[in-house]
């Protein structure tokens, strides 16, 4: 199922990354596959649960993203499965990310991975930790929120 507009569809997506960071910005990149890859994430996935994006010599890179094996690839063509993966930046993209992320605090999170015309994206978030009662906080207020539309629907 595509969305509207875009044609985007969503292989996977980081809800644990908002629970634990504040996400000031997101980019959209794409991403350095090899074939098997794509395939299996066609059909199976993939797993961003300890995944994260560094800075390395002018370049992002996707760290610890778990992409399964593909079930009908030969043993010669099959991937690693958590291999660093390039993502693909604008230099000035890159350089601003990389002058954002010198600020302590700050890190670059993969929020989501979805095709988008047929071509492989990811959408990473800089986002800065959240302490312990910055996510009690935000669980009581989705908590409340939750009870306020369950009264306004029985009424």
């Amino acid at each position: 199922m595509a969305a509207e507009g875009g044609g985007e569809k969503l292989i996977t997506a980081n809800r644990r990354a908002f629970h634990d960071y504040h996400i000031l910005d997101r980019l959209e990149a794409g991403i350095v596959l090899t074939g098997t890859e794509v395939k299996s994430l066609r059909v199976n996935g993939c797993s961003l649960v300890d995944g994260y994006a560094t800075v390395k010599n002018g370049e992002i890179w996707l760290m610890n993203v778990h992409v399964p094996p593909y079930q009908q690839g030969t043993f010669f063509s099959q991937h690693e499965a958590r291999r660093d993966r390039k993502l693909l930046l604008h230099a000035r993209e890159i350089a601003r990310v990389a002058a954002e992320l010198q600020e302590k605090g700050l890190s670059l999170v993969p929020l989501r991975v979805y095709f988008k015309r047929g071509v492989v994206k990811v959408e990473v978030g800089i986002g800065r930790g959240k302490k312990q009662y910055d996510k009690r906080a935000a669980i009581k207020q989705r908590e409340a929120r939750r009870e306020v539309e369950r009264v306004a629907r029985r009424v």
